[in-house]
């Protein structure tokens, strides 16, 4: 595989593909050049990195690329039919509980980032997603906002009167910037670390996501329910949150039972 190859594929992406996904292609890809368009040449190359569950990303970045390589035409055969999928370790992940947005909630110094964290557990919104959103996308009659999420489609997220308020108090110093919190997914990113190592335990934006998934089927809501308020565009992706214990489901079945 060439450079110019992959400045090609990604130039075929950029329609309807998001930054995060084109990041995530030149991230992936950009160690592949010098390799061969062979199932042996990419078994060698996935069996040699040292990434844990990543490879599993190289994998699907190099799979799409060669989808993309046989449409084109520029193979015949699609090399990905001989290669192996890396085995993932199936681990329980972290999600943000009730009491630990308390805890964020109580350990953060200032509004902004007490609205950014309610907001997140609410919503379950992408980095991205919360550093995009400008005040005009605020339904405040219906507790939703308009986004912009994977694919370029346009979707709503929903928030509490908790979250409500803070977001008007919020405002009411801080209304004169383009997007409503004023900076980008780095530096959101960056807020949640920092809060992260004061209370000792995970807070990323994933975290919060699963979060808002867990908390909503510990409440009773159906999955498809889930689902769309949570975005996600299919079930088997809110079951891929895999954050539920065997004890969170106890509790839901004894609570339906007795």
């Amino acid at each position: 595989m060439t450079s110019e190859l992959l400045t090609e594929f990604l130039q075929s992406r950029s329609d309807g593909t998001s930054e995060h996904t084109l990041k995530f292609y030149h991230r992936c890809l950009k160690r592949f050049i010098g390799h061969e368009f062979t199932p042996e040449d990419i078994n060698d190359f996935l069996h040699n990195l040292n990434c844990g569950n990543a490879k599993h990303s190289y994998y699907r970045a190099i799979r799409a690329l060669c989808n993309w390589l046989q449409g084109q035409r520029y193979i015949t055969d699609n090399p990905m039919a001989g290669v192996d999928a890396p085995k993932v370790a199936r681990r329980l992940l972290p999600a943000v509980t009730p009491e630990q947005m308390q805890t964020l909630m109580d350990a953060a110094d200032n509004l902004r980032d007490r609205a950014i964290i309610s907001l997140l557990f609410d919503s379950g919104l992408r980095l991205s997603e919360v550093a995009s959103i400008r005040t005009s996308d605020i339904d405040w009659s219906s507790n939703t906002l308009r986004v912009v999420v994977k694919g370029n489609r346009e979707a709503k997220a929903v928030f509490t009167d908790r979250t409500a308020s803070l977001l008007r108090e919020y405002l009411s110093g801080n209304g004169h910037t383009p997007t409503l919190f004023g900076v980008k997914a780095g530096a959101v990113q960056d807020t949640l670390r920092r809060l992260s190592e004061v209370v000792g335990f995970q807070c990323n934006a994933h975290a919060f996501r699963r979060g808002f998934a867990c908390n909503l089927h510990k409440r009773g809501l159906p999955t498809l329910t889930i689902m769309h308020l949570g975005r996600w565009s299919s079930l088997e992706m809110v079951a891929s949150t895999r954050s539920l214990t065997f004890d969170d489901c106890l509790k839901h079945y004894r609570a339906v039972l007795n």
